[in-house]
């Protein structure tokens, strides 16, 4: 029955395609550049598997959150464990990230996101600081360092124009909404900043979120050879984090917080909450030294504090980091072919500490441990890419990789010290484009990936240092065909992949919820993604401006191969935390008066929630929809008025699992159907060139 009126809405209230920038300025696959790699081309003649999202005012969600735009894209899942607790994890399982965003490399602006540890703190970005994010899934260490879990390129300055923009949204569950942007200067000179402020009651108890961020940008071109980029970016957040439920609590009150239990406090007694601030500054510079060969160099200082009242303890962490990256590239033409060169380096340092104290009613006590942590990483990388008259393109790169760790524990003494070592490790990637006329491609890739442990798997909430576990390693093999016909604005494409991965690191839960880690065997992960959008643009009606539809699926096997724990063997289970089906559906329908309808449509099948596969969150779908009026004001003043609904459906879900945990509290309730109202001005200036 609720897959009948799944149908019969998308029929009737098509969503904005979150491809596209907004319904009146929509965007065409050709019109679209892909950086990653060093690519800089069109999408279709990239060796590099890129999704690429643009977010403007426009959008169609209620923009606290970024987990429906991701989950819309195929191979890619990002969960929600409450309101501010990301978990993002693109071809590939969550058993690595009970909470945050580890083995997924974030730049921003082109400055790193991902510190040396591993870490990345996604919820440190608004809804507004950035413009488009490119994607790429699969092994990127051939020119990014160590990783297996995909890469994240975020800008904020490839669509600038200046001018002003004012939003306010509210809805269910206390919501409160404050966007503000300005964007000032010229053509040589280019700023923009923005204000965003987010503030919800959450729909369970325990979930209250606040976030205030203030991002600046600021672009100086000062010769024909020379561009600058600075970047800040500035996050103050508290999130209160109610902890997960067994299946029996969970289906009697899915809104209830963890209760006291087994010696330790409830949720709400603990005061269970995150306390957060995160600066992040700095540059990018490019400098064109010839016509054909030019530098890019960023640096970058950045600095995490943490504060986190948990059910069993209180961890305060202070985490300041810094480094850079340089790379020149070089081009050249022989004849008909187009060869390109890229060699460089990056280097991140991180000084941490983290101090752990008993919790007495959502403060400090007695101090448990007090650990200093250092950690380095390097990469050198190389890469070649070769173009023969845009129907041969190869690219091949290799990167060598370090990383050091070192432990310092103050809290005992004689004061104890353990250090480890992950080197020298070869990361290659080798990918061939076939163009077959000008709507069909093949793209075939290889490549190989190696991720070391991060600082909090080595140190997990446990307390325990374990500088025994590996890293983690494994070969990828992929396979993509495209299909454009451009005459119809039909676009498919399909990709086959299968990546063995080695002593993948797995998380474990222990009776009071802290998270420890261990390497299984080998994980074998295959799997295939679809992906279809259409656009329609009338020509002469005088009732539809246009009409946008996307549709993604996605098909996980993913398998232990040999693994055994203990007494324990789960060889040949499925990977718990992966859905074996995703599927998406997204469309636009725009009209000439300015009113809009959008609506997203996600489903997910059942997903296993421990090792052994004898507990799963059953399958979901959620189905989110908008109605909206735009009015344009002469051709400087926009104004934009929306109303909207998520989770039309009313599912009872749980997103975000805890994976593998004791007592089995796996399951984190997702909002029900909930409703939320805004109003967007802006204003905009010619620009000067």
């Amino acid at each position: 029955m609720k897959s009948n009126c799944c149908l019969v809405i998308l029929l009737l209230c098509f969503s904005f395609a979150f491809s596209q920038e907004q319904p009146d300025s929509s965007k065409t696959l050709d019109e679209v550049t892909v950086r990653a790699f060093e690519q800089n081309r069109k999408p279709g003649s990239t060796t590099s598997n890129v999704k690429i999202i643009t977010i403007s005012n426009g959008d169609r969600n209620n923009k606290t959150s970024l987990v429906n735009g991701f989950n819309t894209v195929a191979g890619v899942r990002m969960e929600e464990r409450s309101p501010g607790s990301y978990r993002l994890n693109i071809r590939g399982s969550s058993l690595r990230s009970p909470f945050g965003v580890r083995n997924v490399k974030v730049y921003w602006n082109d400055i790193p996101v991902t510190d040396p540890g591993g870490n990345t703190y996604f919820n440190q970005f608004a809804n507004n600081n950035f413009s488009s994010i490119e994607i790429f899934k699969g092994p990127p260490g051939s020119l990014y360092g160590a990783g297996t879990g995909g890469l994240v390129l975020i800008n904020n300055m490839d669509r600038w124009q200046p001018g002003a923009s004012l939003e306010y949204m509210t809805g269910s569950y206390g919501l409160q909404n404050v966007f503000a942007s300005a964007s000032f200067g010229k053509g040589e000179n280019k700023n923009h900043f923005t204000y965003a402020h987010n503030e919800s009651d959450g729909y369970r108890v325990q979930t209250a979120m606040r976030r205030d961020n203030i991002s600046w940008s600021s672009q100086l071109k000062s010769s024909e050879r020379q561009q600058l980029t600075a970047s800040l970016l500035f996050t103050d957040m508290y999130y209160q984090t109610p902890g997960a439920l067994t299946l029996a609590e969970f289906e009697a009150d899915p809104k209830a917080a963890r209760p006291a239990g087994g010696g330790f406090p409830s949720a709400v007694n603990a005061k269970a909450a995150i306390f957060q601030k995160t600066i992040l500054a700095g540059f990018s510079n490019q400098y064109h030294i010839t016509s054909s060969f030019k530098n890019s160099t960023s640096l970058y200082g950045a600095f995490a504090q943490i504060k986190n009242s948990a059910i069993r303890n209180y961890e305060r962490r202070n985490e300041p980091h810094f480094g850079g990256r340089s790379s020149f590239i070089y081009t050249t033409k022989i004849n008909t072919a187009e060869f390109q060169w890229v060699g460089g380096g990056e280097f991140q340092q991180g000084y941490f500490n983290t101090q752990v104290a008993k919790n007495r009613n959502g403060n400090p006590d007695t101090l448990q441990t007090n650990d200093d942590v250092s950690y380095t990483t390097y990469s050198i990388f190389l890469q070649g890419d070769l173009n023969i008259h845009e129907k041969w393109i190869a690219t091949a790169g290799v990167s060598i990789n370090k990383s050091k760790v070192g432990f310092t524990r103050l809290s005992v003494y004689p004061v104890t010290s353990q250090s480890r070592t992950y080197q020298n490790e070869l990361a290659p990637r080798f990918s061939l484009l076939r163009k077959l006329g000008n709507d069909f491609s093949l793209l075939a890739t290889i490549s190989k990936g190696f991720s070391p442990p991060t600082v909090a798997e080595l140190l997990p909430s446990t307390g325990a240092i374990s500088t025994d576990l590996e890293a983690e390693k494994g070969v990828n093999y992929e396979m993509t065909a495209r299909y454009h016909l451009r005459h119809l604005k039909l676009y498919f494409e399909a990709t086959a992949f299968y990546f063995k991965l080695n002593d993948a690191l797995v998380q474990r839960r222990d009776l009071s919820g802290a998270d420890y880690f261990t390497n299984a065997g080998d994980v074998k992960q295959k799997g295939l993604e679809l992906h279809t959008d259409y656009t329609y643009s009338p020509v002469g009606n005088k009732f539809i401006d246009n009409f946008i539809i996307q549709a993604d699926y996605t098909y996980n096997h993913f398998r232990y191969g040999s693994f055994v724990k203990g007494t324990s063997d789960f060889s040949g289970k499925e990977v718990p935390s992966v859905p074996n089906n995703t599927f998406s559906v997204m469309g636009d329908l725009l009209l000439k008066n300015g009113f809009y309808l959008n609506s997203t449509y996600y489903a997910a099948s059942k997903i296993f929630l421990n090792d052994a596969n004898t507990f799963s969150a059953k399958a979901y779908q959620v189905l989110g929809c908008r109605i909206g009026w735009k009015k344009t004001v002469g051709k400087k003043h926009k104004m934009n008025f929306y109303a909207g609904a998520d989770n039309l459906l009313d599912e009872v879900y749980s997103l975000g699992n805890d994976i593998n945990a004791a007592a089995n509290r796996f399951y984190n309730a997702a909002p029900r159907r909930n409703y939320y109202v805004g109003l967007s001005l802006q204003w905009i200036k010619a620009a000067n060139k």
